[in-house]
């Protein structure tokens, strides 16, 4: 795949080289394996299981001018070879009543505060008196049972998240449902979205007035949304603790409009999939990167290094969808990140594989080590959104901050709809 890359963008090393462009990639992407070691320490770790092989010893500045040298193209060119929903298995969560539940959301990755960057990417208005870092704005379509990646745009945060969603619509497809917050319920967006013959469903604000056409017997009400037609489902939803109940209210907007085939009660229990691409920004900026920034100290550096992450992200996730799917109804929800990551961490450490035969292993040893340490099934549990580690001693919250995880139960009560 990598030479398949190099060659169709042109990124062969033009005479032999100590750092072919093939070995220049693998060192990209072992970096976001290992993103608090130097690219000096990665390149350790790559060859530190070849002894007795013939092998480069490259300085600093030479990594760094083979980097700049292979650019950010095949980077991009692996990703778009590899983006995609990985679809196996029927568990919960993966499909819905024969649609593909995916998710659209953004989030933002910080890059460090160079000049070269500056002439691209910006620091967040107030974001403590202009002294934070750069940001960059990633959007991602995520399949919401495998948290693959089925596609992902980035750019500055000058442009909000609305102006790029429209960039991840050719990924849409017939026969998927797309989950997404209020901050997409734009009209010519959601139109945008059932344009593609995806379905919606949608979370409006509360006070946004909608017109009640007609009334279905679940509870929820036929109505437009711009020149579209979209049936409504307004819900209470109370979660349950130990600690007491909170209850809220959620307005839905869906493009399914016969109530018979996809219920109220059913749309408003499938929305909270949504949180699934939460989970996967989880844990690509928390359990890879550990919250650092990113190492490219120029824009075509950040190209480089954002592909490369998302290529290793969808390689472990794909990684966990194989090996998961060779075990009889067993939810993708089981596999461990953490443990499909160290494994990997692990593989690259001791060289594993690198002289290989032509038989495919659809489980591997990251797999193996995925099956054996399955994470336990899913428990409801909710958990109060403060820092649970201050950034700063000084800014710390006091001990009368309840950080627990409470195991919770919810309800869910569908609201009458108005008269026509």
């Amino acid at each position: 795949m990598v030479d398949a890359a190099l060659s169709a963008t042109r990124s062969v090393q033009a005479r032999l080289r100590d750092l072919p462009s093939r070995v220049v990639v693998y060192l990209i992407l072992a970096a976001c394996l290992f993103p608090e070691t130097g690219y000096l320490g990665v390149w350790r770790k790559l060859t530190g299981g070849l002894a007795g092989l013939p092998v480069a010893t490259p300085s600093a500045s030479a990594l760094a001018q083979a980097r700049r040298r292979v650019g950010g193209k095949p980077l991009r060119w692996l990703f778009d070879l590899l983006k995609g929903p990985d679809a196996t298995g029927h568990g919960p969560g993966i499909r819905w009543r024969g649609l593909l539940v995916v998710a659209l959301d953004g989030t933002t990755l910080t890059v460090p505060d160079s000049p070269a960057v500056l002439t691209r990417f910006t620091k967040q208005a107030g974001n403590h008196g202009g002294t934070g870092y750069p940001q960059v704005r990633l959007l991602a379509l995520v399949a919401c049972g495998t948290r693959t990646l089925i596609d992902a745009v980035f750019g500055p945060t000058t442009a909000g998240e609305t102006t790029y969603a429209p960039r991840l619509l050719p990924s849409l497809r017939p026969g998927m449902i797309l989950l997404a917050d209020r901050n997409f319920a734009a009209q010519k967006l959601v139109a945008d979205i059932a344009a593609t013959r995806a379905e919606v469903l949608v979370r409006l604000k509360n006070a946004r007035r909608m017109p009640v056409l007609a009334r279905h017997r679940d509870g929820s009400y036929l109505s437009t949304l711009g020149g579209l037609r979209v049936r409504v489902v307004d819900c209470e939803i109370t979660v349950t603790t130990t600690a007491g109940k909170h209850t809220g209210l959620y307005r839905l907007a869906t493009t399914l409009l016969d109530p018979h085939r996809h219920p109220a009660g059913e749309l408003a229990t499938l929305y909270h999939q949504r949180w699934e691409i939460e989970t996967a920004y989880l844990e690509l900026k928390s359990t890879i990167l550990g919250g650092r920034i990113l190492r490219a100290r120029t824009p075509e550096g950040i190209d480089q290094e954002i592909y490369a992450l998302l290529v290793v992200y969808q390689l472990l996730r794909t990684v966990m969808a194989d090996a998961t799917s060779t075990q009889a109804c067993t939810d993708p929800d089981r596999a461990s990140f953490s443990i499909a990551w160290q494994a990997a961490r692990d593989q690259v450490v001791l060289a594993a594989g690198v002289i290989a035969g032509t038989v495919i292993d659809l489980v591997g040893a990251i797999g193996r080590h995925i099956l054996a340490g399955p994470l336990p099934a899913r428990r409801l549990r909710i958990s109060p959104r403060i820092v649970k580690r201050a950034i700063s001693k000084y800014q710390a919250r006091g001990p009368h901050i309840d950080r627990t995880s409470y195991k919770a139960t919810t309800g869910i009560n569908i609201l009458a709809s108005p008269e026509p």
